[in-house]
């Protein structure tokens, strides 16, 4: 029920941003080889709360991803101490304020810190995000990565919340 009203008040929030700016990422998922088969979009509207992001995305692992807004506004592979590491073209996290703190969506760390994306059983995501310090304008020119674990909103025990490899992105244009 709790999911059930969470998901309502989000609805009313998009619905209500007729007149906002907004934007559509398609997303793919990354490997080694570069950017692979697209499993969705997510659609990103401005609302007077924050953008709200609206995905519609299969083929994911169930539970709790990292979900972050990167610097760059590419998905491809590159090579980092020997090893071609996924989306690592993407660049860190969106951070125009320089802060180095990952302090999730609510804190005042990078502002590409967005909250989890939850991946039902089945693997397909559709919950709306919030991100309550993000405008569809800060985020244009850059990409949005998903992680496959979670992320605990901080540099500890691991950095950047322990989300582990990318494994999905977007270009956000």
């Amino acid at each position: 029920m709790k999911r059930f009203k969470l998901l309502a008040c989000l609805t009313v929030l998009v619905a209500s941003s007729a007149v906002a700016e907004s934007v559509k990422i398609t997303i793919n998922k990354v490997t080694s080889r570069g950017v692979g088969e697209k499993i969705g979009i997510i659609n990103v509207a401005d609302t007077k709360y924050g953008a709200v992001f609206s995905p519609d995305l299969v083929g994911l692992s169930s539970g709790g991803h990292g979900f972050h807004i990167h610097q760059n506004p590419k998905c491809g592979s590159k090579e980092k101490n020997g090893k071609v590491v996924p989306g690592l073209a993407a660049g860190g996290h969106f951070d125009p304020a320089d802060t180095g703190l990952h302090a999730g969506p609510y804190g005042e760390g990078h502002l590409g810190d967005l909250a989890f994306l939850y991946v039902e059983a089945d693997g397909k995501a559709t919950a709306p995000i919030l991100a309550p310090r993000v405008k569809v304008s800060d985020i244009k020119g850059r990409s949005l990565i998903i992680h496959a674990g979670g992320d605990n909103y901080s540099d500890l025990p691991k950095k950047l919340g322990g989300g582990g490899p990318r494994v999905a992105c977007g270009v956000i244009k």
